[in-house]
């Protein structure tokens, strides 16, 4: 038997938890807000002691971890990739999500997997590009002169066979 899957609707969450803090600010008991809601006791409760603290508290929270890097860290990633791969002390111009990640690492001490470096930089507007594979030094009149006057000479052709016979039995 297959479960059944929903998605919760926040913005009712939110609005019956509003509603709930609002009624608590008035004065009315945490069972009597429980009762009216049909939330449980310790929701209620729970809903007093963070009004206690916070008269915002009613206010949808993000939801998940938040980011290892603020925006003026995703602000300075962003300029130390512009700089390029190798100002940042590698090889070759190259940037990969494990060089993008070694540097977060080295430059903010924050570890991300290849993924989460994938979406801090969509994130962050960049999108991912293959260099073009062709060689600095590459000599375009040499490769056309080999296509043309090698090549032939060197690509095999088929070899002409005797038609086929019609008789399977025959000997040729």
């Amino acid at each position: 038997m297959a479960t059944k899957r929903y998605r919760r609707d926040l913005k009712k969450l939110e609005l019956r938890r509003r509603k709930g803090m609002r009624m608590l600010a008035r004065g009315v008991a945490q069972a009597e807000v429980a009762r009216a809601l049909g939330v449980s006791r310790q929701t209620s409760s729970s809903w007093a002691n963070k009004l206690s603290e916070d008269a915002q508290a009613w206010r949808r929270r993000p939801l998940g971890r938040p980011s290892g890097l603020g925006a003026a860290q995703k602000k300075e990633l962003g300029k130390a990739l512009l700089a390029g791969a190798v100002a940042n002390g590698f090889a070759t111009e190259l940037w990969t999500l494990a060089r993008v990640a070694k540097l977060i690492e080295r430059e903010f001490a924050v570890a991300y997997s290849t993924v989460n470096v994938w979406r801090i930089l969509r994130e962050m507007g960049f999108s991912s590009q293959r260099p073009a594979g062709r060689a600095i030094q590459r000599d375009e009149a040499a490769i056309k002169q080999w296509r043309t006057k090698r090549w032939p000479g060197l690509k095999k052709s088929p070899t002409a066979k005797p038609a086929p016979s019609s008789s399977s039995t025959k000997a040729d």
